[in-house]
């Protein structure tokens, strides 16, 4: 591996022009594929294999007219202070109100709340439900613009009137000003880590093409393999991510071995010989995570992980060949001022701030094994507690009508308004209308439902859809259980009926997604965790090593969803991050958690420890090895996890409260990983552990192909030929 790399290094080196030409057409290429392709299309969320999506399913398949998943608006109606909105004047405006709202081009009903008995007991409160025929984001801003103009009138009458719904809700993500606050903190780290503007500017420049080029083939396919608007978010925040950090880790080799006197051709072969090989392997990892969550069964997900493993694909190639490319124009460009002004490289020093740290570490490996573990396991305490679900309105700011809504529902009709149940009759084969009306009867009399609605039955007359309101929250553990409860009632009900029932609706689609998804984690643990140790294995040959990097990775996660669950669910600190409304913790958020975070703890785990096998290999003790490593690599590893941090953290000031739980989580996993785990526990585990570290089995030592990571087989080759194979490499190598 490090051979082969060495010579792709050096054959890339004294060929830039015909790189640099390569992948300047591969951008073209794929950016016009993309100008030309079909835009991508808003992806429906599903989940096979859970009732709510067979529910789902099941409507958009009997209402062909509204699909399941069609734009909503509740439009509630607060009558003024002292009044009720049965009054003669407030419920004429309401009235009227509903009947403009029918009038939507794109309106499938809009309800009168009076004729459905949509108004509070008190009468201060009432609801209009209106459904569209197409989905949120292609409602026309005709119908937009109709809805508002409407609310506003009816506000002009008096009343207070919010909207509930996704009818006027933002679809857009997390906009480009977390990508554009994350590469200016990383300009800076690199800037502080380099001391040059080009060394700087190399890692964030061969990243920014590694995301286009990865972004424009996602756009360029998005039409033929059915990829939505939301699948390339993932890859465009890893492939910047770990672009960055995958060059920076080669430019840091080139220096070092300029340093040691070697010329530019020279130290770019064997800066992509060795930490090129470290590079390919933690990006394997990386990869290895990011496809494992195929294990999940969600769709949407399984796309967003393929599409971003293709962008690190991206990432270490252009890290293999481009930068080394880049580093034969400008040889001298990336080393520090003072040695360019010099003509003279100067060796780094021995005793730096990693190395000085690392003999810290060694004089006291069990206190800090002790403190960091212990340290790692209290933060890892509230995810006892952890309760999934999905954040809706109640977690929006209180300056959103979409929020203020959701506070006027619960105050005047209860908790649970804001999260009624769908129940999907199948009355296939069977009479539609007795059926309903048995099973209506039956689940409004369960313990823990408010109200049944009117049943609205469906053209062929075969198929009923009725909502129920329970008496409890949607994220209360009470509602999973009515949830639960109601379809324990389906066997009873079919045998009398002969027709049959599904739950479905918001509320208990983020129930069963939750089940789901905790049902998935262990085994997508076990997938990612094993193929990684496996793969570790091939890279240290050890089996202790592996293993360590496994339970830090396991504890780093563990201790950056505690703090998500500390924060967001139980509210400590949340107002410091301007979080409003404690909640759930997204459903998504441990299996996001688990595979971003692997890959990237494995790559500080191959960059760090990778120095340390090279050094032990090359005959220095286990305890100088350590020391080693930590001196070629803390301060790179460190500049790495504060630029994955500052790309991470630029998502908290996001408005959005599953955005702000998504930066913050990654954010505080990379920290703890990177200088908790990797630059403490790591260390110290070592440090305990002695030769025994990379102790292997002579009978796993026979059967495992040696890859060389390490560069072994570099360090016993004949000098090459420093002569250089041009006039213009002549020049480079005088420099």
């Amino acid at each position: 591996m490090a051979t082969f790399l060495y010579r792709m290094g050096r054959l890339a080196f004294r060929r830039r022009w015909y790189v640099a030409l390569v992948w300047a057409a591969v951008l073209a290429a794929v950016g016009l594929g993309a100008l030309k392709a079909p835009g991508a299309a808003d992806e429906e969320f599903s989940m096979p294999g859970i009732e709510s999506q067979k529910a789902f399913d099941l409507m958009e398949q009997r209402f062909p007219g509204a699909t399941a998943d069609g734009a909503t608006a509740r439009v509630v109606f607060v009558a003024p202070s002292g009044e009720k909105v049965t009054a003669t004047d407030n419920k004429k405006a309401v009235e009227k109100a509903v009947t403009e709202l029918a009038d939507g081009s794109q309106v499938a009903t809009a309800v009168d709340p009076f004729q459905a008995k949509a108004v509070s007991s008190d009468g201060t409160t009432a609801y209009a439900t209106v459904t569209y025929k197409v989905k949120a984001s292609d409602l026309a801003e005709t119908d937009k613009t109709h809805l508002e103009k409407v609310l506003g009138e009816a506000r002009d009458s008096g009343l207070t009137v919010e909207v509930g719904g996704n009818a006027l809700s933002d679809t857009g993500g997390a906009g480009g000003s977390a990508e554009v606050i994350g590469i200016a903190i990383a300009a800076v780290v690199l800037l502080v880590t380099f001391g040059s503007l080009a060394a700087a500017g190399l890692p964030l420049l061969t990243a920014i093409i590694g995301v286009g080029v990865s972004m424009a083939t996602i756009l360029a396919l998005s039409d033929a393999l059915g990829l939505s608007t939301t699948t390339g978010t993932l890859a465009m925040m890893l492939g910047l991510a770990v672009g960055i950090d995958y060059a920076l880790f080669v430019v840091s080799r080139y220096r070092e071995e300029r340093a040691r006197g070697r010329t530019p051709q020279e130290a770019t072969g064997l800066a992509v010989g060795t930490a090129g090989s470290a590079v390919v392997f933690a990006g394997l990892t990386v990869v290895i995570a990011l496809a494992g969550l195929t294990v999940v069964g969600i769709p949407m997900l399984t796309k967003m992980g393929l599409a971003a493993a293709g962008a690190v694909v991206v990432a270490v190639l252009i890290a293999l060949t481009l930068v080394p490319a880049l580093l034969g124009f400008w040889p001298d460009a990336v080393l520090r001022r003072r040695a360019r002004k010099s003509g003279s490289v100067e060796a780094g020093t021995e005793d730096n701030g990693g190395a000085r740290w690392a003999r810290f570490v060694l004089r006291r490996p069990l206190p800090v094994l002790l403190l960091g573990v212990v340290g790692l396991g209290a933060l890892a305490l509230p995810v006892t507690d952890l309760q999934l679900g999905m954040p809706g309105d109640e977690a929006k700011s209180t300056s959103t009508t979409e929020r203020r809504a959701y506070d006027d529902l619960a105050k005047g009709f209860g908790p649970g308004f804001n999260g009624p149940l769908t129940i999907v009759v199948d009355a296939k084969g069977a009479d539609a209308k007795a059926a309903a009306a048995t099973i209506s009867k039956e689940i409004g009399a369960t313990k823990g439902v408010v109200s049944v609605s009117a049943a609205r039955f469906n053209e062929a007359g075969d198929t009923a859809v009725f909502s129920v309101v329970p008496s409890t929250a949607p994220t209360d553990e009470k509602t999973k259980d009515l949830v639960t409860t109601i379809r324990g009632e389906r066997p009873g009900v079919e045998s009398e009926t002969a027709a049959t029932f599904e739950v479905t609706g918001t509320t208990a689609l983020n129930i069963d997604i939750s089940e789901k998804v905790q049902a998935s984690l262990v085994p997508y643990l076990v997938v990612v965790v094993g193929l990684a140790i496996v793969l570790l294995l091939l890279v240290f040959r050890s089996l202790l090593v592996p293993l360590k990097a496994a339970f830090g990775f396991l504890l780093s996660v563990l201790a950056s969803l505690g703090m998500v669950v500390m924060v967001f669910q139980q509210g400590h600190g949340a107002g410091l991050l301007g979080v409003e409304q404690t909640g759930p913790i997204m459903s998504l958020m441990p299996i996001f958690l688990v595979g971003i975070v692997f890959g990237l703890a494995m790559d500080y785990e191959v960059f760090l420890v990778s120095r340390m096998r090279e050094a032990y290999v090359h005959g220095e003790t286990p305890g100088q090895a350590v020391t080693s490593g930590f001196r070629h690599s803390a301060r790179v590893v460190v500049a790495a996890a504060l630029i994955m941090i500052a790309v991470f953290s630029g998502f908290i000031g996001e408005s959005d409260s599953m955005i702000k739980m998504i930066g913050f989580g990654l954010a505080f996993a990379v920290l703890v990983d990177a200088f908790v785990v990797r630059m403490a526990i790591v260390p110290a585990v070592l440090a305990l552990l002695g030769d025994k570290a990379w102790w292997l089995p002579k009978w796993l030592d026979r059967i495992m192909p040696r890859v060389d990571v390490e560069g072994e087989a570099l360090s016993r080759r004949p000098e090459p030929d420093s002569e250089p194979s041009s006039p213009a490499d002549l020049e480079v190598a005088r420099t």
